[in-house]
């Protein structure tokens, strides 16, 4: 027979393990049958491209400064007969009228780019509404028409602003190729650019201020409808209903029951 002798010091290794055996036990019938969440909420994620099996996309040109091409780009539409969208901010609405109309005139849908194109991440609630009511008002004052698309500065955004253009009924849009038009790349680069990253649903970003873009323009648009994509404005590239974005922007349809 063996016998094992329990010192002082071994005594107190097999009473700690006691201890924390019932610790455990204690633990887990506080929490059986309760959800434990370790996560925080998901994020509000914006609108990049649209979940669809139609090969359709849309090029959108952000205005924030000069309007030196602006002309140039609505012919180069009219030519093509493409519909775009323009997403403006207040302080070149108020500058540029006659070209905010002419945009709208042109049927190209006029988007709000927010009043003043600060970093809306930085401001309040209340600070992100005023800029979107003030574009809003400027744009509807002389389009007759109020935006129900809005595209943030810098790409910047968070909840708040995510839902606070929902509570709007209005659509906080991103895009999921940027021509990168605003770093001056050749229009060939632009063009090869665009079309390796081409998907049914795809938002273009443009500039109305970059300098190669009035030339680029035209190929862009000979390659995506030789690619077999029809071009169209944000507004009828968003289908209706109920809908989220996934963890990449993709808006896609809740399904209806």
């Amino acid at each position: 027979m063996t016998f094992v002798v329990l010192t002082k010091k071994k005594l107190m290794i097999l009473f700690s393990c006691v201890l924390i055996g019932v610790a455990a036990i204690a633990v887990a019938s506080e929490t059986a049958g309760k959800a434990v969440y370790t996560a925080t909420e998901p994020r509000q994620i914006p609108i990049y491209y649209v979940d669809t099996a139609d090969k359709v996309c849309a090029i959108s040109f952000d205005a924030a400064w000069g309007n030196e091409q602006t002309n140039t780009l609505l012919e180069i539409l009219d030519e093509y007969e493409v519909k775009s969208t323009f997403f403006l901010v207040k302080q070149w609405v108020d500058k540029y009228p006659d070209d905010v109309k002419s945009i709208a005139d042109h049927g190209h849908d006029v988007g709000n780019h927010s009043a003043t194109h600060p970093h809306m991440a930085q401001l309040s609630a209340d600070q992100q509404q005023t800029e979107i009511s003030d574009c809003n008002d400027a744009i509807e004052a002389l389009t007759g028409t109020a935006p129900t698309l809005f595209r943030a500065p810098y790409g910047e955004y968070n909840d708040n602003l995510v839902n606070n253009l929902r509570s709007r009924d209005m659509y906080c849009v991103q895009w999921n190729i940027d021509s990168l038009d605003w770093k001056d790349p050749t229009p060939d680069e632009m063009v090869s650019r665009i079309k390796g990253k081409l998907c049914p649903g795809s938002i273009i970003l443009m500039h109305n201020g970059a300098t190669n873009t009035p030339e680029a323009l035209p190929k862009i648009i000979e390659m995506i409808k030789d690619e077999g994509y029809t071009i169209v404005p944000i507004s009828e590239l968003i289908p209706e209903g109920d809908y989220y974005t996934d963890h990449e922007g993709k808006m896609i349809l809740t399904e209806q029951n």
